[in-house]
């Protein structure tokens, strides 16, 4: 008998020394993005500008990273806590994990050079070398234009100064493990010119990480083949539930018989103090969806999405946009 076994002990223990080399692997050798660059960046007021721009209005950084004003429309961003971070995003939306943004002011990201600072908004990776959730979309911004990203960086370094502690954020298992595989190598891109209108709106497309809010998701990953259809959930605090739009060309239930002034003026819109100032009840309508932030984009940059968005597969999916918080 004890001869019998002696191939089934061997076996198990293989198994045991595989299983081990393998959690080893997943959590002190990755994530692993290559050597860091040597990036130092020389600020200029057109570099901060256009930061300024991109993470008002494009990237929306000071959508995450800031307070937001729930009582108002869209729930814009509270000027005094710009980049202040603390947003928790946790299992009640979703997420595998409890997830806080980061205070981004000079406070919280005074002990990041540059360069850490440029891999960990293109990466994924902290100073520390811990791997990001992708509630931050690093492989978007990981695509974007090297000079964009420094602009972003440039800017952020320039906010207030914001003294907040920000917990740290947490992975539930198995995420605890799958985290660290999640980050790469960045994959940069040049801006294409504004007269290259469709590939001009491509790139604001994926800087603004549109695809993300406006296609369903199956346990945080994207649902292949319903690309930019609608249909995500986003759950409000009192039980009221929002669904991102369908915004491919679909005549029937997408943006398809939209003209580009259509577009552009519903953005615009948005930027209307009536709309802006007005205090919402606590059992309204809202949205999720940083209109107050995209208002301010440049006409150009409007039209370019537009244009883009025409050129993407047409997908019928009729939307249930609001469903309001049920009687107490």
């Amino acid at each position: 008998m004890k001869k019998r076994n002696k191939p089934l002990f061997w076996i198990v223990v293989i198994l045991v020394i595989i299983m081990i080399s393998a959690v080893g692997y997943l959590k002190f050798y990755l994530p692993n993005v290559g050597q860091m660059e040597d990036i130092t960046i020389e600020s200029t007021p057109e570099q901060i500008a256009r930061g300024n721009y991109l993470a008002n209005h494009v990237t929306i950084c000071m959508d995450c990273h800031s307070e937001r004003d729930w009582s108002k429309f869209s729930g814009p961003p509270i000027q005094e806590s710009l980049g202040m971070g603390g947003e928790l995003f946790d299992q009640k939306f979703g997420f595998p994990g409890s997830y806080y943004a980061k205070n981004i002011t000079p406070t919280g990201i005074g002990r990041y050079s540059d360069a850490e600072l440029f891999r960990a908004i293109t990466t994924g990776i902290t100073k520390e070398g811990r791997a990001m959730f992708l509630i931050m979309p690093y492989p978007y911004y990981g695509q974007m234009d090297k000079e964009d990203i420094k602009a972003i960086i440039a800017y952020i370094r320039t906010l207030k100064p914001i003294e907040h502690t920000v917990p740290e954020s947490s992975s539930d298992f198995p995420m605890s493990l799958i985290i660290n595989t999640i980050p790469h190598k960045a994959n940069f891109t040049i801006r294409p010119e504004k007269t290259d209108v469709v590939n001009y709106g491509k790139y604001l497309v994926s800087a603004a990480s549109c695809i993300e809010c406006h296609t369903q998701t199956d346990k945080g990953t994207l649902v292949a083949g319903l690309e930019f259809s609608g249909g995500r959930e986003f759950p409000f605090p009192n039980g009221a539930m929002l669904r991102s739009k369908n915004i491919t060309p679909d005549m029937e239930t997408g943006i398809g018989t939209w003209t580009e002034q259509m577009f552009i003026d519903l953005f615009h819109s948005r930027s209307n103090a009536a709309i802006t100032d007005k205090m919402l009840t606590s059992d309204g309508f809202n949205t999720v969806m940083p209109w107050t932030m995209y208002a301010d984009m440049e006409e150009d940059d409007l039209k370019a999405i537009y244009a883009y968005l025409r050129t993407v597969k047409p997908i019928g999916n009729s939307v249930d946009f609001f469903t309001p918080a049920p009687e107490q």
